[in-house]
């Protein structure tokens, strides 16, 4: 049976505080198997027989807007994409000190003027790469120090919905699975 991780964007952040526990019960009320949380930050592997991620994540949003009482993005990959994700060396800089990479997962992949133009801002300290449904971040500062997300390049581009993981909670995310 495929296995899969949801990413959900906004989980416990400001007044969206839940036990991992209700939302591994939310999942399983979807009867989906062996579902696990991954830290507190809307991670949730589960398995199923469905083939279709477009499927899963329309069918989890709607099951927790229902449950939850507000509108819950998902982001859904199967594990072998996740491990992918976490195996794919973007940047040559990655593993020295200072470096922070971060991969914000999309729905669907981005048209192609944006992508490029996305992956073409940069400032001393950011750089971005875009792959299918993905795309990384390389940041050489604290990234709460980061000022390409609000830079006018940036929200002129108009994104869309998406949320970020950073890499080595994805590689841990993957080491737990295949422990």
């Amino acid at each position: 049976m495929p296995r899969y991780v949801a990413f959900l964007r906004g989980i416990n952040l400001g007044n969206r505080r839940l036990p991992m526990s209700h939302l591994k019960e939310l999942f399983e009320e979807l009867k989906f198997d062996d579902v696990k949380t991954f830290i507190a930050s809307g991670n949730v592997l589960f398995s199923t027989r469905s083939k279709d991620t477009r499927s899963l994540e329309s069918k989890i949003a709607k099951h927790l807007e229902k449950s939850l009482d507000y509108n819950v993005d998902t982001f859904v990959r199967t594990l072998d994409e996740v491990v992918a994700v976490g195996t794919a060396k973007i940047f040559p800089e990655e593993g020295r000190d200072g470096i922070s990479i971060y991969v914000s997962f999309l729905q669907e992949k981005l048209p192609a003027d944006i992508a490029k133009k996305l992956a073409a801002l940069r400032t001393p300290h950011d750089e971005l790469h875009v792959t299918d449904r993905e795309f990384y971040w390389l940041c050489r500062i604290k990234s709460n120090e980061s000022k390409i997300w609000t830079s006018a390049e940036m929200k002129a581009l108009k994104l869309p919905t998406s949320t970020m993981r950073n890499l080595t909670s994805i590689r841990k995310l993957i080491a737990q699975h295949k422990a």
